[in-house]
């Protein structure tokens, strides 16, 4: 014992000599690190709370945009789709209470398991109906596909325009209204357009036969001095 205490009185003495402080003793040792310690966690905690509130807002931001839906979601590829976004705000939601419980967020935790709670929500107003175990009216009920709309066949139609006659009013027979109109058009056009090259060939005769006098020089010398 005599020997330790010189030691440790000849390493005072030493760092007396040397102007160094005197050596911290072992409570304030075990004070530093615990300090440290808190500052480690407080940091940790920090930076968890930080990750964990991002990740709400993307959740929060995906149930938010639920409202504004733009695609038919009664049933069908629409459906499922909201479906499947109800069921990312479930899963973010776990996924955000799993984190919040290890990095110890009570507050956020709550709120994680509100969201999810929320989603569960969504998604069983949805689906129950939809499986039997909900109200629903009786005459319309819900359905997770599309019921199949039956083709129905256009009614054959009979032109009466005293304009239309022969091949053209056969042709037109058994079209809908909006065809024949197209077709009507169609005929009109074709006809303004021969009509207007028959204009165009009239009024371009005389520079065409005169083009041919040139090509063919005999003709010249057949028109009379």
């Amino acid at each position: 014992m005599a020997q330790d205490d010189w030691s440790i009185q000849l390493k005072k003495i030493e760092r007396e000599f040397e102007g160094l402080p005197p050596e911290p003793s072992l409570a304030y040792k075990k004070l530093q690190s615990e300090e440290e310690k808190r500052a480690q966690e407080r940091a940790r905690q920090r930076a968890a709370s930080i990750g964990v509130t991002a990740r709400l807002i993307l959740v929060g931001a995906v149930a938010v945009s639920l409202a504004f839906w733009p695609y038919e979601n009664d049933c069908g590829l629409g459906l499922f789709g909201f479906l499947g976004a109800e069921a990312v705000i479930v899963i973010g939601g776990l996924w955000v209470g799993i984190t919040t419980w290890r990095a110890r967020l009570p507050r956020l935790h709550v709120l994680s398991l509100l969201i999810t709670l929320g989603g569960l929500i969504l998604l069983a107003g949805e689906v129950l109906p939809r499986i039997g175990y909900a109200a629903v009216d009786a005459k319309n009920p819900p359905h997770f596909s599309c019921p199949a709309t039956p083709d129905t066949p256009a009614s054959p139609v009979t032109l009466t325009s005293p304009t239309t006659t022969g091949p053209t009013q056969s042709a037109l027979l058994g079209t809908s209204d909006a065809e024949q109109r197209v077709q009507a058009a169609a005929n009109e056009l074709g006809s303004r357009w021969q009509s207007r090259i028959s204009e165009l060939s009239k009024q371009f005769q005389p520079q065409k036969a005169a083009l041919t006098r040139l090509e063919r020089p005999e003709l010249l010398s057949r028109q009379d001095p």
